[in-house]
């Protein structure tokens, strides 16, 4: 999940990108001209959820698609930035500038693994009972210090298969580990990585390659080679993520179903939209 110098320019110019589904009233402080403000569910990941821009299509973070999901009164402010792990989130900044817009009664959506299992690499690598839950802590004191509401996301799965079809996990004891915390601190779990490691059985070797970031050469001019990357997605699986985070949070209670939409209508791939950088 490497940055180039360019995506890193432009992910930090655009942090904090807010994607909303046209918000109006909702819970939480107010906004200027006495209209309150939309409570916000503030996204901190990486690349699996960030914003992609026009360089990088057809590759789409699942929390481009989570408004398609959410209701008027919700908004997203989308944190997350490619190759980050919950150290380096921190180290850099990034969670003291996300909790800067944090408000009571907001939603802290809280998910990585992916670069925190690089643990040759000492500016993101940790130890899942160790380091990582430590690091994951600070994020779920700092929500619940903005009387906000932390949730932690388990890493949602890569597409890896073995010979026989089976969908194979890959994250190793990461999500253990945060199962464990969010046990721990009576915090909100939603386990994106069985969740979608039953998906992608349920999918297949071949149903799966229109959610990843498969190309063939020439299909777009961003990857004139073509690309075989099994690990970031297409809107289609965006979409397919962002469909079972939304339904996590409603049967986790964190959500009622007044702020929730489109659970079990079609959501298409061509709504995705991807900005200049």
């Amino acid at each position: 999940m490497s940055l180039t110098r360019r995506r890193t320019a432009a992910a930090l110019l655009a942090l904090p990108l807010a994607l909303s589904a046209t918000p109006a009233l909702a819970h939480g402080g107010g906004g200027g001209g006495g209209r309150p403000r939309p409570r916000t569910l503030h996204i901190a990941g990486d690349s699996t959820a960030a914003q992609k821009y026009a360089d990088a299509a057809p590759e789409t973070g699942w929390g481009m698609a989570l408004p398609f999901f959410l209701g008027r009164a919700l908004a997203v402010a989308n944190h997350a930035v490619n190759g980050r792990s919950s150290k380096s989130f921190i180290d850099e900044g990034r969670l003291t500038a996300l909790l800067d817009g944090v408000r009571p009664g907001d939603l802290v959506l809280i998910q990585f693994g992916h670069n925190d299992e690089k643990t040759e690499d000492p500016a993101r690598g940790t130890d899942p009972y160790t380091t990582y839950q430590e690091y994951l802590r600070q994020y779920v004191k700092g929500a619940r210090a903005r009387r906000a509401e932390p949730v932690l996301i388990t890493p949602v799965e890569r597409r890896r298969f073995a010979e026989d079809g089976t969908a194979r996990p890959t994250h190793g004891e990461y999500p253990a580990a945060m199962r464990a915390l969010a046990s721990e601190e009576g915090v909100t779990l939603l386990d994106a990585q069985a969740l979608s490691l039953t998906r992608w059985q349920e999918l297949g070797p071949d149903g799966t390659k229109p959610c990843f970031n498969w190309l063939e050469p020439g299909e777009s001019p961003n990857y004139p080679d073509g690309v075989q990357d099994n690990t970031h997605f297409r809107p289609d699986g965006a979409v397919e993520v962002a469909r079972m985070t939304a339904r996590a949070l409603l049967d986790g209670r964190v959500l009622a179903p007044r702020d929730l939409r489109r659970l079990g209508e079609p959501v298409p791939g061509a709504w995705i939209t991807w900005p200049q950088a």
